[in-house]
């Protein structure tokens, strides 16, 4: 049986909020909507746009810069401003069919949306979802961050 590929996520916002900060906790934005999902990063991989790899983690809501460490059960494909910008999906608990449709639904509207913050900033609007793949495929697609101070159980 294969090992289940965990990571150690660092929650930069926490479910429910409206608040959008990037990676070195500087305000990015103001969201009209709540988050649905606790969102966050992995500090032991840098993903394709040079900041550390995206994470998303299911359930309940965790507060900001709580580190976890959590099941990686799949990724979603952003393409962000024409680069590849993976989200990896975390949880402890299997995702369905329904459950996966709406991560999906939602990260349509995020690359939308996106795409329209990108516009107002000057920057390209060419903004999509990409769709579902295996969390293998996003991992190998990124690199490992030498500067991380150390890399969760169950990652390369």
């Amino acid at each position: 049986m294969d090992a289940v590929l965990q990571v150690e996520v660092v929650i930069e916002i926490p479910r429910g909020s409206f608040i959008k900060r990037d990676s070195s906790g500087r305000l990015d934005f103001v969201s009209p909507v709540p988050c649905p999902f606790n969102y966050g990063s992995v500090d032991a991989y840098i993903g394709s746009d040079g900041a550390p790899l995206d994470a998303v983690v299911l359930g309940p809501r965790i507060r900001r810069d709580t580190h976890i460490t959590i099941p990686v059960i799949g990724a979603v494909r952003i393409i962000d401003c024409g680069m590849i910008d993976d989200k990896l999906i975390c949880s402890d608990t299997p995702v369905g069919t329904l459950k996966r449709t709406l991560i999906l639904l939602f990260f349509e509207f995020y690359a939308k949306c996106k795409g329209l913050i990108n516009l107002c900033r000057g920057d390209s609007w060419r903004n999509r979802c990409a769709g579902w793949l295996e969390a293998k495929e996003a991992i190998e697609r990124a690199k490992i961050n030498e500067k991380a101070s150390r890399i969760a159980p169950g990652c390369k």
